[in-house]
């Protein structure tokens, strides 16, 4: 089985190393196509107005000048010369990508791009409150598990897998569950002012540590219960329920 390993953290990235360590639990033949720095929060970009460069780091190990999603393109048209792999891995993200987070994740979308070249995909995550204490050692001990499973269940062409792991020890881990896609009940993300020395204002983004009170089923009440998430995801945003009552409508109010 050819692996093709990505992230959005970036080609130096500590989540990287347990990526490929768990990749090669499963196969010896792993390849890495990374973005040469972090892209976190750039969901599904592709690079249209720059040059994409690749570089070379040793015989399976790439980088590019660009996104998640540029990343898997290149890897699979590129770096692997058009033929596409068994499985895409993306990750191993530090921080969790849950609920809403789905939509910006660089993480998720490595996945996406993978399933929209037709390549089953996964992408894995770790929660942590501190992001310099991540614990590694969770997706280290449980990853490859995981993606095992997931290979012999299976799973539909247009699906990509969201795997996130608690921040507990490998121990003390409560299980694996089938979830959904939650919704915080807390707007987290805040701007936060500073000034430059010449006296110019600027932003840096940042989140609050305020915790939802998800339901249960959700992805978020699963890592909150300190369970391994596994959420199915796709492409297609449309609220169906919302469609049938617009329908009703125009029929309603034709011209």
């Amino acid at each position: 089985m050819r692996i093709l390993c990505t992230n959005d953290d970036g080609v130096y990235a500590r989540g990287l190393e347990s990526l490929v360590k768990i990749a090669r639990e499963i196969s010896d033949d792993v390849w890495v196509c990374a973005p040469q720095e972090e892209q976190s929060g750039a969901a599904r970009a592709l690079t249209l107005a720059h040059p994409v460069r690749i570089r070379q780091y040793d015989e399976r190990r790439f980088a590019v000048t660009g996104t998640p999603s540029d990343a898997v393109l290149m890897g699979i048209q590129k770096v692997l010369g058009g033929e596409k792999p068994d499985l895409i891995l993306s990750g191993v993200n530090n921080g969790q990508n849950l609920a809403e987070d789905v939509t910006v994740s660089g993480t998720i979308a490595g996945a996406f791009q993978g399933m929209a070249m037709g390549v089953k995909s996964i992408a894995l995550s770790l929660s942590r409150l501190a992001r310099d204490e991540a614990r590694w050692e969770t997706p280290e001990a449980h990853g490859a598990k995981v993606v095992k499973l997931l290979l012999e269940a299976g799973w539909p062409d247009n699906v990509v897998m969201n795997v996130n792991f608690p921040d507990r020890a490998p121990d003390d881990v409560a299980g694996i569950e089938a979830t959904e896609q939650g919704h915080r009940d807390a707007v987290q993300l805040f701007a936060e002012e500073r000034k430059d020395l010449r006296g110019g204002t600027y932003y840096w983004y940042g989140y609050t540590g305020a915790l939802s009170d998800p339901a249960k089923g959700t992805d978020l009440r699963a890592i909150y219960d300190g369970r391994i998430s596994i959420t199915p995801l796709h492409l297609s945003l449309t609220d169906f329920t919302a469609r049938k009552a617009l329908e009703k409508t125009l029929a309603e109010n034709s011209v």
